[in-house]
């Protein structure tokens, strides 16, 4: 099992989005934070008054985006890339092809990316 855990605005609300658009489920609620399954990967959502959104010691303070990412391997991308855009999701760039397979980078609420991947067959 991995897990990733990743700064949100609004944990309840990315939730929804991974769980509605990106096949998660919830698997745990507790304060400001929501963890989200899908197979062997458990997504942390942690939203603000988290102890893990608390400054560091030189004062930067753990912010949602960047780009480090989670992958979601997946079968056919152009149906998900479809059901993603009719959503309204937003995406860093269109799908693109590469030795290993196409991907493309979505964001969730927070704006932290996701690649989704479908592997050269």
């Amino acid at each position: 099992m991995a897990t990733v855990r990743y700064m949100v605005d609004d944990a309840e609300a990315s939730a929804t989005f991974y769980c509605n658009l990106l096949g998660f489920s919830v698997e745990q609620r507790f304060g400001p934070i929501v963890i989200v399954a899908r197979d062997d990967l458990h997504l942390w959502l942690a939203g603000p008054g988290t102890s893990a959104r608390r400054p560091t010691p030189d004062g930067r303070t753990p912010e949602p985006g960047g780009w480090n990412r989670i992958v979601i391997e997946v079968d056919d991308i152009e149906p998900i890339v479809a059901t993603l855009r009719a959503a309204g999701a937003r995406f860093r760039n269109d799908v693109i092809s590469g030795p290993g397979g196409r991907q493309i980078l979505v964001e969730d609420p927070s704006g932290n990316p996701i690649e989704l991947f479908e592997a050269r067959g």
